[in-house]
């Protein structure tokens, strides 16, 4: 039975505001479209590839190898949770997403994994990596170490934090192996995957995976950024104790993301049984191999971001008309309830004027008075090129 392409993914239980939404912007999307796996976490079973094997930068999906090896040195009793670590020059020199802690500034294991994770900090996963590898260059070693333990053979890490960097690249299928491991391996901190936000002091940091707040069941894992890669996720959902796990890699704004993501994993969760059943399956690891991997994809040209050279397009019809159908909805509840409080400030300011004493006339002066009208601010020039939207 041939796989689901992309738009009968998007039809799966989505509101219908949602579903027009979804189904305007399978349309709209870029011909070529990202790598894209879903699978049964609790087996490994493949329930549906597409260019799995081919390279592509991971962005911010790398801190989830960082976190790894930080769960490993805890595991290991190398940290605990209230060890203090030190923000280095090197750290504080990452540029966005980030915390922003002075050199010299520390903060907990505890508080950075959740930073790693929920804000995705780029100065963070520097820090940690710092800390856990003695040096980052030696923590990278380590990295790349552990990528070929997990059996991820087309991947490469070059730094910590998945910052632009040609010869860091990885896979669909690598980032499955790495995904299912660390919750395998370390079930004691999977809670950390579905917090949706934090604090550090006063500062209240909020994920970037929209599916933690709109999908019944999410409980994870983590997105990434740049302009080449896309928007990226490896999306984790649990369900009357099955878990499915997407990985959505080059779409081409934050929104598609979720709706590509939410899509798999809600076919995951309705066909996943009678696919065992009618059809012979493979896991991550026996899949069949696509060859040759292609050549690493940019997608900065389909990207909806300033930053990376493009505007974000005029949305499709049925985007458009779906948003006018809420707009619509909401004018006419506001109407509503603004005709009874219409009705009631009429009969107070009726009895009111029975007895208020009538205003004192305007003075000469007062009435000369002319009102500037404040000048209309200028619009703002569009961001350069090489001002690219902040790695996530």
């Amino acid at each position: 039975m041939p796989l689901p392409d992309k738009a009968q993914l998007m039809k799966h239980t989505l509101s219908p505001i949602v579903m027009v939404a979804a189904v305007g912007l399978a349309i709209a999307s870029p011909a070529v479209a990202g790598p894209t796996l879903l699978f049964d976490a609790n087996d490994g079973t493949v329930i549906y590839a597409e260019d799995i094997d081919q390279l592509w930068h991971p962005a911010s999906l790398t801190k989830i190898m960082t976190a790894y090896l930080t769960f490993e040195a805890l595991k290991a009793g190398k940290l605990t949770l209230e060890t203090k670590i030190i923000t280095s020059e090197a750290a504080h020199a990452q540029p966005p997403s980030k915390v922003g802690l002075p050199v010299g500034g520390s903060m907990t294991v505890d508080l950075a994994l959740k930073a790693l994770i929920i804000k995705s900090a780029n100065d963070v996963a520097v820090t940690l990596a710092e800390t856990v590898g003695g040096t980052e260059a030696e923590f990278i070693g380590r990295m790349n170490e552990t990528a070929k333990r997990l059996g991820m053979t087309r991947t490469l890490f070059v730094n910590p934090n998945g910052l632009p960097a040609p010869e860091q690249v990885t896979t669909a299928r690598d980032l499955a192996k790495l995904s299912r491991a660390i919750l395998k391996d370390f079930p004691e901190y999977a809670p950390l995957w579905s917090l949706a936000d934090m604090r550090i002091g006063r500062r209240r940091l909020g994920t970037h995976n929209g599916l933690l707040k709109t999908y019944e069941g999410a409980d994870g894992l983590k997105t990434g950024f740049t302009c080449d890669s896309g928007y990226n996720v490896v999306a984790s959902a649990s369900r009357d104790g099955r878990r499915m796990m997407a990985v959505v890699l080059g779409e081409s704004s934050g929104l598609t993301r979720t709706i590509r993501a939410q899509s798999l994993l809600e076919h995951g969760f309705q066909t996943r049984e009678w696919k065992g059943l009618f059809q012979r399956t493979a896991s991550i690891d026996t899949f069949a191999d696509t060859g040759e991997a292609k050549g690493v994809t940019s997608v900065r040209t389909s990207v909806l971001a300033w930053g990376c050279g493009n505007r974000r397009v005029r949305p499709s019809p049925a985007v458009a008309a779906a948003r006018a159908k809420a707009k619509a909805a909401r004018a006419q509840n506001k109407d509503a309830g603004s005709t009874g409080a219409a009705a009631a400030t009429a009969t107070a300011s009726t009895a009111a004027s029975a007895v208020a004493p009538a205003p004192p006339a305007a003075t000469p002066a007062a009435a000369q008075v002319a009102v500037t009208p404040k000048p209309k601010p200028k619009p703002k020039p569009a961001p350069s090129a090489a001002s690219e939207p902040a790695p996530q």
